[in-house]
């Protein structure tokens, strides 16, 4: 392989932070596809191609994309500039030098319409609901970062009106697309999963705290708010009150689920117990904590694929 070629392959892995995607989104897909494997009669062929694609479209979209728009909408303001870059802060690919700023922005554009074209495509061929998850995806990473929406810079908007949509039809799209349908389990997996994702992301921006304050326009994610109103020692309020809502899905799912249920409970009391020993304060503890959320991600969707 020429250095071009490798120099391209490199900046591309940076881009599209695949551990980041595998701890977050790829567990999602599992969570309602394994189910689909162990305890439905469905060609396994099929169902093995429909987990690929939608392998494929997590990193176009979740990876590729969302960090492009991400990356190039946060450079524009200034806050990666003055994160301290450990898992926050983007992909540093602009910062680096890897990237000009103006080609991350064509990547970016690039990928949303061609994806938008091809969910077009899709829809013309009666493939409505690939087409549909293609057009939430492409929606929950442009509304996030770009203007004139930019939702990630607007207190709760970033959460319920990009992340938590994308998030949720990722955790649905295996069964959608193969039963034609949204059984409780699907929809409850979908919908843990998602706040989940959510959660770890407000501990994600605690260390951007300072940089996101001095961002033009200011990002004033939920934990700049937060801090607005409480003060500094409450950063950490809005990851509480997330896992808090977790917890609360453990009575939901019940009896039908106990060991489900009882896990949820265990992973919610677990987490919140991480955060709050957190020292909020020192970045290289709130990344540490990041990290271990991440696992625990991976573990609730796992667990939850597998107690249906």
């Amino acid at each position: 392989m020429n250095p071009s070629a490798i120099l391209l392959l490199k900046n591309t892995i940076r881009l599209l932070r695949p551990i980041a995607v595998i701890t977050s989104s790829v567990v999602i897909i599992f969570s309602g596809v394994f189910p689909l494997f162990a305890y439905y009669d469905l060609p396994k062929g099929v169902l093995s191609a429909v987990s690929l694609l939608l392998l494929v479209g997590c990193f176009m979209i979740h990876g590729a994309l969302t960090h492009a728009l991400n990356d190039y909408t946060d450079y524009l303001s200034g806050t990666d500039q003055h994160s301290p870059a450990y898992l926050s802060g983007g992909s540093r690919v602009i910062q680096e030098g890897r990237i000009a700023p103006q080609t991350l922005k064509w990547i970016g554009y690039g990928l949303a319409i061609g994806l938008l074209v091809i969910a077009g495509v899709l829809a013309l061929l009666g493939y409505y609901p690939l087409a549909l998850l293609l057009v939430i995806g492409v929606w929950g990473a442009a509304s996030y970062s770009m203007p004139p929406l930019r939702f990630s810079y607007i207190p709760l908007a970033g959460e319920w009106l990009s992340t938590f949509p994308s998030a949720f039809f990722l955790g649905l799209a295996g069964v959608w697309i193969m039963l034609g349908d949204f059984p409780e389990w699907a929809v409850q997996n979908a919908v843990i999963n998602a706040l989940y994702c959510i959660a770890w992301v407000m501990i994600h921006h605690i260390p951007d705290l300072a940089a996101d304050q001095q961002a033009s326009p200011v990002k004033r994610t939920s934990v700049v708010w937060s801090v607005a109103m409480f003060g500094p020692k409450y950063s950490s309020l809005p990851a509480i009150v997330y896992m808090i809502l977790i917890g609360l899905c453990a009575l939901w799912l019940g009896t039908d689920r106990l060991w489900a249920a009882i896990g949820v409970a265990v992973i919610t009391i677990v987490s919140i117990f991480l955060i709050v020993r957190t020292d909020i304060q020192d970045a290289e503890q709130v990344t540490a904590c990041e990290k271990k959320l991440l696992l625990i991600a991976m573990i609730t969707a796992i667990w939850l694929g597998i107690f249906i």
